[in-house]
C-alpha cells in the first residue's frame, strides 16, 4: 500500500497556531493524501484540534520534544552522554 505524503518543518521557539495547519493543508490539497507538520516548538490546542478536523485529510503533528527524542532514538544526528550527578549531604558530615 502507498499513499503520497507532505511534510512542512518549521523552526519556532513558541507555538504553531491554527492558521499554519490550515495554510499547510491549503497546499496539500490535491498533491497529497496525508501531512506531516514538524516544529522545533509547540503546537497550540487549536492547531492540534485543527489537525485532526473531521472531512479533511489528516496532519500528523510532530513537536520539538518528539522530534528530538526520534532523532536520539534513531542516532541520526545527535550523541547522549550520562553524567553521574554527586551531591554532598551536609548534615551527615555535621553529625560525624
Amino acid at each position: 500500500m502507498s499513499f503520497h505524503v507532505l511534510f512542512q518543518c518549521k523552526r519556532y521557539r513558541g507555538s504553531v497556531g491554527p492558521g499554519e495547519i490550515r495554510d499547510f493543508r491549503g497546499a496539500m490539497v490535491g498533491r497529497a493524501d496525508k501531512g506531516l507538520f514538524i516544529t522545533t516548538g509547540t503546537f497550540t490546542p487549536a492547531a492540534i484540534k485543527e489537525a485532526t478536523r473531521d472531512g479533511t485529510p489528516p496532519i500528523d503533528l510532530l513537536d520539538g520534544d518528539e522530534f528530538a527524542d526520534k532523532l536520539k532514538d534513531l542516532r541520526m544526528g545527535v550523541r547522549t552522554e550520562n553524567i553521574e550527578v554527586v551531591h554532598v549531604e551536609k548534615d551527615w558530615f555535621e553529625s560525624v
